[in-house]
């Protein structure tokens, strides 16, 4: 059978199902990644499984969220983190070290392995020929557990490069100038596979730019094959013995072809407020900039540092504009400090920013009311940034660099060719473990750390047969997981769900937890009801394990994206979608509901009756759940399911 490279890698690590598109499988994992926004919460639950080490080949803990540290809580989670990667055989990669994804691609990312990690970035891993995925932190446990990790088989899209890019285009146009071809919504359960012969002139930095941004597509992952870049890179990184070749088999079949001219693509701008309203710079060319932030996950490398680094040289950062630059890790930071690169970033007026996520997150660096803040990283949802009111802008470094000199957008074609830096790749990075504590000596008998922040997971209670509530809030199209659970400064909560929870749709309807938490302590059911593409964005699982502490218990939905599905169900709660979608407008905020014979309903395969009680009116909802999804809402959960089939298998 002639596979392309998608269904290559899954096939080695298949365990159940059938490789078939529309089919759910379960894949053994090679890898976990975690970073600390979600680790705390992933790492207590993998202690509830009572495993005595992790049974990956790697597991490693990053910190590269919370690293502030206003109050105790963030240094309280980091000193859990280290004790318990101690105790369980992780590596921990300690704050200051750099972005996961960032230090993942340089240290630990292998072609042909699997790689689950509880951040929605971490198909960045694709730019190396890795099949990684994000995932809810609850999975990432199962999988640190030795449990299989499953998904739908996915379609997989070619995406064909020819040609060359043009000075002062680079792969972050390419990735928008996608986006603007995709959108956000409509690739739930798809894989996009570059091929072509255009890939000899991406080097992997830029295809992990490119596999990193492709989650905002809402695909399952993006990969690259393993060819002659790839072995140079491995090479630069001292990893030369993980390298294998892997491409895709001659007359593979795919299900969808897109083709792109990498000569003819421009540079692009995702305008507010989604990464899919993407623009060609022209278009915006003198627009007044008031911040730029250069950085994150998405483009944060070497090369990312020395393009800014050049172009910045010898100038001035406009007086209007407040510029930040983050090196991606402390490898990148090292080497531009003593190429030169970073005094130039420093004389031109730049403000030096920590090896973290920080701006892209909203921890630090929000800017002033009604601003136009033009960045580097990977999504521009309304408020994200810090500031509701502000505008952000998605744009690759060339353009970012060329903002923050100008003080408005200026098209980087308008520049010559031979204006544009030169730089050249070192044929060896320079390589520094240190700030990564192993596993070697594993420490069984740690005692872990646990501060005043953290509290108790909190358990769901089987599926009822029948539900009886109110819709607590109807909200419309593209809700992402940041309006559902903010970030930023209330990330250091997330290690104490019943403080956390307080916060859910925070920035929508600041009252939607007091009014759920009162229902709740009535026995009445909360559900929410929603639009198009629900769940959008971040893969954190609070914004599934919060809602159901205040008593969630379905989400009726237009369409839901793929992590955040699996997240719902992960915690007991039913995700439906309208059979009807005009009867989303039948719907109001305070509609008395019920759902009955659910149970039946689930192992019969039929569709969900909701009597809408106050309109004396009855719609019907579907679900798109496996034989082992209903199980797992039945059971009222993922944790509750599992433990169920430890107990049943006499373990």
């Amino acid at each position: 059978m002639a596979d392309n490279l998608t269904y290559k890698i899954l096939r080695k690590h298949l365990v159940e199902g059938k490789l078939l598109a529309g089919e759910e499988i379960g894949i053994k994992i090679d890898q976990t990644l975690t970073q600390d926004a979600t680790g705390t919460m992933a790492y207590l639950q993998f202690e509830l499984m009572g495993i005595k080490k992790v049974k990956t080949e790697l597991s490693v803990s990053y910190v590269d969220h919370n690293t502030q540290q206003l109050g105790f809580e963030n240094a309280d989670d980091h000193k859990y983190l280290q004790s318990v990667a101690a105790k369980y055989g992780v590596k921990f990669s300690r704050p200051g070290n750099g972005i996961c994804h960032q230090v993942h691609l340089e240290r630990f990312g292998k072609p042909g392995k699997t790689l689950l990690g509880s951040d929605s970035h971490t198909p960045t891993g694709g730019g190396i020929g890795m099949i990684a995925i994000g995932a809810g932190g609850l999975d990432v446990a199962v999988a640190m557990a030795g449990g299989l990790f499953y998904l739908t088989a996915p379609r997989v899209i070619k995406i064909e490069l020819t040609g060359k890019l043009r000075k002062w285009v680079s792969a972050k146009d390419v990735i928008l100038h996608v986006l603007r071809i995709l959108s956000t919504k409509g690739n739930v359960n798809k894989v996009l596979e570059y091929c072509g012969e255009g890939l000899k002139h991406l080097s992997v930095p830029e295809r992990a730019t490119i596999t990193n941004m492709g989650a905002e597509t809402g695909v399952t992952t993006s990969i690259f094959p393993s060819d002659e870049i790839t072995k140079e890179f491995l090479f630069a990184q001292n990893r030369i013995a993980d390298y294998q070749e892997l491409k895709a088999d001659e007359g593979a079949q795919y299900d969808g072809l897109k083709q792109i001219n990498l000569s003819q693509v421009v540079p692009m701008a995702a305008l507010p407020h989604s990464p899919g309203n993407v623009v060609p710079v022209s278009e915006i060319a003198g627009r007044k900039v008031d911040q730029v932030e250069i950085g994150s996950c998405t483009n944060s490398s070497l090369r990312d540092m020395m393009i800014a680094g050049k172009i910045l040289k010898g100038k001035k950062v406009h007086p209007d504009i407040s510029l930040g630059i983050a090196p991606g890790s402390r490898q990148v930071f090292t080497m531009i400090a003593k190429n030169g690169i970073l005094a130039n970033m420093i004389e031109c007026g730049a403000r030096i920013m920590e090896s973290t996520c920080g701006f892209c997150i909203g921890c630090g660096q929000a800017p002033k009311t009604n601003a136009v803040s033009v960045r580097t990283n990977n999504r521009n949802f309304e408020g994200r940034s810090g500031t509701a009111s502000a505008g952000i802008y998605l744009v690759s470094v060339e353009t970012a660099a060329l903002c923050a000199i100008n003080g408005v957008f200026v098209d980087p074609l308008s520049k010559k060719a031979d204006e544009f830096p030169q730089i050249t790749s070192p044929e060896k990075f320079d390589v520094d473990d240190s700030m990564i504590i192993p596993t070697e000596k594993l420490r069984e008998k740690e005692e872990i750390f646990r501060g005043p922040n953290i509290g108790q997971l909190p358990q769901n209670s089987p599926l009822a047969q029948e539900l009886k509530g109110q819709i607590v809030i109807k909200v419309g199209d593209k809700i992402t997981t940041d309006h559902i659970m903010p970030a930023g400064p209330r990330l250091k909560f997330r290690s104490n769900i019943e403080k956390y929870s307080g916060f859910v749709f925070e920035g929508v309807d600041p009252c939607f937890a007091h009014r759920a938490k009162a229902l709740k302590e009535k026995n009445q059911a909360v559900f929410i009801v929603a639009g198009d593409s629900y769940g959008q964005g971040s893969s954190r699982e609070h914004a599934a394990l919060c809602p159901m502490y205040l008593g969630v218990k379905a989400v009726l939905a237009k369409s839901l994206e793929r992590i955040h599905a699996a997240n719902l169900v992960n915690f007991g709660i039913l995700p439906l979608v309208f059979l009807n979608p005009n009867d989303y407008d039948v719907l109001d905020a305070e509609d008395q509901i019920q759902m009955s014979d659910l149970t039946a309903s689930l192992d019969e395969g039929k569709s969900i009756t909701i009597e809408i009680k106050t309109k004396n009116k009855k719609i019907k909802m579907g679900y798109n759940l496996s034989y082992r999804q209903k199980e797992i809402i039945k059971a009222g959960g993922l944790l509750n399911y599992t433990k169920r089939m430890y107990a049943n298998n006499g373990q």
